[in-house]
């Protein structure tokens, strides 16, 4: 049987996100967002209250906490039951968070790296974690794209220590984000979407993040706005090569990638 496909839906509470549509800065726009992509489908929402797009700055757990806090009391009172994600890399946000609604997925960009509390908390809470792949900070990493070795293979490496430090931390649950966008070039970030089905010798559930990204809009010389059409063939790619969560702005489109799929002859087995 093949294993369930999640989406993941994105909400940013930031003013500077990439593609201007996930921005949601006022209690109304959140709540509308939310509702639009819960009546598509969306099996988990992703909030972010501080942008990790390349060269973006650090924002502070203070300022991302009382960007998080309101959207979260709003959230509980009209959706009691959505799971949530947080995008964050700030342990004491972590703690919070969970101080106000209870268990979540922590969704890390920094694997448990900008925040050595993190993975501890993480294990004691018993929490449900995204870690994900990346050199450097968000001001750096574009910069620091060099694998001597493949991609793929810097990306298989740097996953099994990470396997490792969560074992020691108590991190039972964790799903595998290979960081498209983050610290590889456009080419690089299609070497590893092509390669995705390597990953699956880590025997994890892998996170695909490639919804409109520069990886898809500077090769066809586009917008993100212009991005959806191939954003769903890289979704399509990627649940061939073995991904199981999708993390998508669109999700009444990422629905109908996911549906093609499962309709087809073949497993994501190639």
């Amino acid at each position: 049987m093949k294993p369930k496909i999640r989406i993941l839906g994105i909400v940013n509470l930031t003013d500077d996100s990439y593609y201007a549509p996930s921005r949601a800065q006022s209690v109304d726009a959140f709540l509308d967002r939310v509702g639009k992509m819960v009546a598509e489908g969306m099996d988990t929402v992703d909030i972010g209250a501080c942008s990790t797009r390349p060269g973006a700055k650090t924002l502070g757990a203070e300022e991302e906490w009382l960007r998080l806090k309101p959207a979260l009391q709003v959230l509980r009172e009209a959706f009691p039951e959505l799971p949530v994600s947080i995008d964050t890399y700030c342990a004491p946000v972590v703690e919070r968070v969970y101080g106000l609604i209870g268990p979540f997925l922590v969704n890390d960009i920094s694997a448990g790296a900008f925040d050595r509390g993190m993975l501890p908390l993480v294990g004691r809470l018993g929490l449900p974690y995204i870690a994900m792949h990346m050199r450097g900070t968000p001001e750096t990493m574009q910069s620091l794209t060099d694998y001597p070795k493949g991609v793929t293979a810097e990306v298989l490496r740097f996953f099994r220590a990470f396997a490792k430090r969560a074992a020691k931390a108590g991190v039972t649950e964790w799903i595998l984000d290979p960081g498209f966008g983050f610290a590889k070039t456009v080419e690089q970030n299609w070497t590893l979407l092509e390669e995705l089905d390597r990953l699956q010798a880590l025997q994890m559930p892998i996170l695909v993040g490639v919804s409109r990204k520069s990886m898809i809009y500077k090769r066809f010389g586009i917008t993100p706005e212009e991005s959806l059409p191939a954003t769903q063939v890289a979704h399509l790619l990627a649940l061939q090569r073995g991904a199981t969560w999708l993390r998508v702005h669109d999700v009444a489109e990422a629905k109908r990638t996911v549906s093609v799929f499962e309709g087809m002859p073949y497993s994501s087995n190639r």
